[in-house]
């Protein structure tokens, strides 16, 4: 006889599949990951199938479980369609953003309150971790990135250009030897990215302008920590204008020289395209760019 699934243990599956834990899972959904375990127990046992992988790192979808999720994502867009179709329910759910640590937490974060004040059972996170990966895990629903998405699983567009430029103090520049040209950064002190972290060609700046690696001995994973450093007075770094910007301290150098180019991308997975969701969030994303484009142009 043919097993009817529990439309509720077809909810955390979802869940699980999207955020790769349990306790993330249970996060989203407002129990404990004790919860979310059981029901997909519940769901396996029902389809007679194993439906993640379990590793130490999370829950990663077996060849089955890929299959199902496909059908029960599917029901789950069905679902919030039908929701968001009164003119008086606002949206619901959570929407995983991806993005840059710049436009992440120098653009978005800022700007977020209108969506959620017209949703107000809607969630948006923002995550500063490697974009496309998180998509392909499932660990977002929308990524903003400098790299554009050449898989057909994914759908892309060019959100905005922006531009970056090396930065530096009044009191910094006085102190050091004078810079002429981008020859003369060889004896500067530079503040970086780690060389590991450096995951896309797109955020290898110092490269592009002929930096040598041994000069930038102030190296981390972080935006704002690579502009206090060169706010402190100790070294230079390169940095976007709309996020040196927010520091009146900071100076470009030998700007006519030194800016460099390059562009924000929209991606999402194309099997979510009609998620009325994650299409709202991608909206407003596009209007306050938009809005706000003289920034990117600084």
């Amino acid at each position: 006889m043919k097993r009817t699934l529990d439309w509720r243990n077809l909810q955390f599956f979802v869940a699980v599949a999207r955020s790769g834990s349990l306790s993330e899972a249970g996060r989203l959904l407002g129990v404990d990951h004790a919860t979310v375990g059981r029901h997909i127990v519940a769901l396996e046992r029902s389809v007679g199938k194993i439906l993640f992988e379990r590793h130490p790192r999370g829950y990663a979808l077996t060849r089955y479980g890929e299959d199902l999720f496909v059908t029960a994502e599917a029901m789950d867009r069905e679902a919030t369609q039908v929701e968001a179709s009164s003119p008086a329910h606002g949206l619901t759910g959570t929407v995983r953003i991806s993005a840059l640590e710049g436009v992440a937490n120098f653009f978005l974060a800022s700007r977020i309150g209108p969506l959620l004040a017209d949703n107000p059972a809607l969630t948006v996170e923002i995550l500063t971790i490697q974009q496309i990966i998180a998509l392909s895990r499932r660990q977002a629903d929308i990524a903003i990135t400098v790299t554009p998405a050449v898989d057909d699983r994914f759908l892309c567009e060019k959100l905005t250009s922006y531009y970056l430029c090396v930065y530096a103090t009044h009191e910094y520049l006085a102190r050091e030897p004078a810079i002429k040209k981008r020859e003369d950064f060889s004896s500067h002190l530079f503040s970086g990215y780690v060389d590991e972290m450096i995951f896309m060609r797109e955020l290898d700046y110092l490269e592009d302008l002929g930096v040598s690696r041994k000069m930038v001995r102030i190296q981390n994973s972080s935006v704002q920590a690579q502009m206090e450093a060169a706010c402190s007075g100790l070294c230079m770094a390169v940095l976007p204008t709309f996020v040196a910007a927010t520091r009146p301290e900071l100076v470009p150098v030998l700007p006519e020289e030194t800016r460099l180019e390059r562009h924000y991308w929209l991606i999402t997975r194309a099997e979510e395209q009609k998620t009325p969701r994650i299409d709202r969030v991608c909206d407003f994303i596009r209007e306050e760019v938009l809005k706000n484009v003289q920034l990117f142009n600084l």
